[in-house]
């Protein structure tokens, strides 16, 4: 499974890029599965619900089925977070997987910049960081492009992939 990551500090627009760059390459005709990764706690569930209350109640996994969509929620409870190798293995095969955040993950990514942040680049201690997507010029020693130059964001990837 080909994989690509689009990283960068908080609120410099990984998560608009992501939604771009799903939009661009699915609409190219591949399939494209999304990984993201979140710092904080984060849930898909709502109190009062059935699969809320079955997860408090003390389920491990909760699957949640409909004509329309199925979800899985797997509860830690005090495990260690799974290395992001194991995540992927649950995904079903597509074309690409975009994963967002996981700075320090062993993949190729792209890095989302914004100048009004004033957040440091993380491509130049990185080097599985391959480009940057800014909206201010920076001086790397990768490929920058703007962000929102969607389509040659895409490109590079899908190059970079062999797609």
């Amino acid at each position: 499974m080909r994989i690509y990551g689009v990283t960068g500090w908080k609120n410099n627009g990984k998560t608009g890029l992501m939604e771009r760059l799903v939009a661009e390459i699915t609409g190219r005709g591949f399939k494209v599965s999304t990984l993201k990764h979140a710092h904080h706690t984060f849930d898909v569930d709502h109190p009062g619900k059935d699969s809320h209350r079955h997860r408090t109640a003390g389920a491990t996994e909760v699957l949640l089925a409909s004509g329309n969509r199925w979800a899985l929620m797997h509860e830690l409870r005090e495990a260690e977070e799974p290395p992001l190798e194991e995540l992927l293995a649950r995904l079903s095969p597509v074309d690409l997987v975009l994963i967002e955040g996981y700075k320090t993950g062993p993949h190729p990514k792209v890095e989302a910049h914004r100048g009004e942040t004033g957040s440091a680049l993380i491509a130049l201690g990185d080097p599985l960081i391959r480009a940057v997507a800014s909206d201010v010029p920076v001086d790397a020693t990768v490929p920058v492009f703007d962000l929102n130059d969607t389509r040659a964001i895409a490109d590079f990837i899908l190059s970079e992939v062999g797609l």
